[in-house]
């Protein structure tokens, strides 16, 4: 049976066996690892391979990089990949970032952080370890708290920022590459909505239309109130037996 696949830059659509076979024909003729190859038909330069596609997840091959020791995406990570497919701000009429920094609410560290910048990075990544990465990240987030600490009435709002973006921004580029810009939104407005991850991905879903938990916008006050939102586990998206492990 044909499965259809697409390089993840072009968009174009191949057999997937078939662009299997033609990156290993190119792959033969270079004596060293390849990275990345180019379209058959446009010459475009892509980094993977993006196949079995069925509406809710998909899987993705790094070129050079055999199929057995590809990292398998749990379904969480899956979802919160789509996300980077979605418009961006989808959010941005319930989680109020400017709010959240004209009232000083980033001067409060955030304990569900580091978790979800562990997913968030694993899933554009596609690798499982990159403790480093996140450790360079939170550090950076931490350094900016602890200089803010005395500087409040120095710097409007609005200064701090684009000066957090901008930080962050050139601490993930060189590992999230064009994905970067939208990594540092989302984590914005992970910031701004104060829940932890679950109740996070829960409106989230519910704004995209997928498999809608039963959680309401307004159990996002009731987290920021201290009260635990009813939560709907957000892997209900995906099959049960469509785990990525085929």
């Amino acid at each position: 049976m044909v499965q259809d696949s697409y390089l993840d830059k072009c968009y174009h659509k191949f057999c997937y066996n078939c662009i299997i076979q033609w990156t290993k024909v190119v792959a033969s003729k270079h004596s060293s690892l390849l990275s990345s190859v180019k379209c058959p038909l446009c010459k475009t330069e892509n980094f993977s391979i993006i196949y079995g596609y069925h509406g809710t997840h998909f899987q993705r091959q790094h070129i050079g990089q055999n199929s057995g020791d590809r990292f398998i995406f749990p379904k969480a990570h899956k979802y919160r990949l789509q996300c980077y497919y979605t418009e961006s701000g989808i959010l941005n009429d319930i989680f109020n970032v400017s709010r959240y920094w004209k009232s000083g609410k980033y001067h409060q560290s955030n304990q569900w952080l580091h978790g979800w910048l562990r997913r968030e990075i694993q899933a554009l990544m596609q690798e499982e370890d990159v403790e480093i990465v996140v450790h360079h990240i939170v550090g950076v987030v931490d350094s900016f708290l602890r200089r803010n600490e005395h500087m409040r009435r120095v710097e409007k709002p609005e200064a701090k920022q684009q000066d957090l973006k901008a930080l962050v921004s050139d601490a993930a580029r060189p590992f999230l590459m064009a994905r970067t810009d939208r990594f540092v939104n989302e984590m914005e407005l992970f910031l701004a909505s104060g829940l932890n991850i679950e109740a996070y991905d829960a409106v989230y879903m519910q704004r995209l239309g997928w498999n809608t938990p039963r959680v309401t916008i307004e159990s996002t006050e009731r987290e920021s109130s201290g009260q635990a939102p009813v939560i709907v586990p957000y892997l209900c998206i995906f099959d049960e037996d469509s785990d990525g492990t085929d």
